[in-house]
């Protein structure tokens, strides 16, 4: 009774998709960081939901319009805006494989340019800090063209 309990332990903790890779190291995100900076998150939008080839799950996708407070690496300057594009990942995956970014937070992270360079995606899973400043909460848009903006703040630069 013993032996097939522990041969299917064993091959459970063998699987590759339910292992987690392990972080990077703060000189590893510096190194492969494109732009390192602490932001604030001004708005997330939804922009598609699509479906998972392996669960066939609806993922939405977002992308963050986030404003640069202070670069410690890159070309941005303090008080840019720029875009970041993440897909949400299905609910059975194990750990935290993606990166949220949630309207109204402060916080530092590490991103990569994407191809082309018009937006960023997070360097890796650790790639965000703890938060400076709290979100007012953690739930984002599911719908598409839906999008959820950060609470006014006096600092925030208003269009004419």
């Amino acid at each position: 009774m013993f032996r097939p309990a522990l041969l299917l332990l064993l091959s459970v903790l063998a699987t590759p998709a339910l292992a987690l890779p392990a972080p990077m190291s703060e000189q590893e995100l510096t190194d492969k960081s494109d732009l390192i900076a602490t932001v604030r998150v001004l708005s997330v939008s939804c922009t598609v939901v699509t479906k998972d080839d392996k669960t066939g799950e609806d993922l939405p996708v977002y992308l963050a319009r986030l404003r640069l407070l202070e670069v410690k690496k890159g070309d941005g300057k303090k008080g840019d805006e720029i875009l970041v594009t993440w897909r949400a990942v299905p609910k059975g995956i194990v750990g935290p494989w993606t990166v949220n970014y949630y309207p109204g937070e402060v916080v530092e992270t590490h991103l990569v340019k994407k191809t082309g360079g018009v937006s960023y995606g997070s360097t890796w899973w650790n790639a965000k800090g703890e938060d400076i400043k709290a979100p007012d909460n953690t739930e984002l848009p599911t719908t598409p063209g839906e999008t959820f903006d950060a609470p006014k703040e006096s600092t925030d630069q208003h269009p004419l």
